[in-house]
């Protein structure tokens, strides 16, 4: 193999671990603020719910209250949030009206987007009506 085709391999290869850290660190995050849910009194209904339009990390529901969370972990609270773009919102919109869609027994649910956010720290920061429905 020659010396280019080394390199390009070598940074093949650090693009992909680089890319199972960052899946597993979400993971991670999700579970912990699943958890974090589960202690405030929330019940877990699905989490990476996937459709053609998007992904929603973690739906749950407290009450006649349906969430669809997205969850960030940054290194700081304040980049988890700025993480978290207007295109990917509009997606989770999209995907939480399948999700509605396919289990119509929370039609009559109120329904709302919030956001988890893990910073350093790891204690979970919910941010209750992060976005709205326009």
């Amino acid at each position: 193999m020659s010396t280019l085709k080394k390199k390009s391999a070598k940074k093949k290869d650090d693009a992909d671990v680089k890319k199972v850290r960052a899946q597993i660190k979400g993971k991670y995050a999700e579970l912990v603020a699943a958890w974090f849910l589960r202690f405030k009194g929330y019940q877990i209904l699905a989490s990476n719910f996937k459709t053609k339009v998007g992904e929603i990390d973690l739906i749950a529901r407290k009450g006649t209250t349906l969430c669809f969370i997205e969850v960030k972990k940054r290194a700081t609270k304040a980049e988890a949030a700025e993480a978290i773009s207007s295109r990917q919102k509009a997606r989770i919109i999209r995907a939480a009206e399948q999700f509605i869609g396919h289990h119509s027994r929370y039609l009559s649910f109120d329904k709302r987007f919030d956001a988890v956010l893990i910073g350093a720290t790891v204690i979970p920061y919910h941010i209750e009506n992060a976005w709205q429905d326009d």
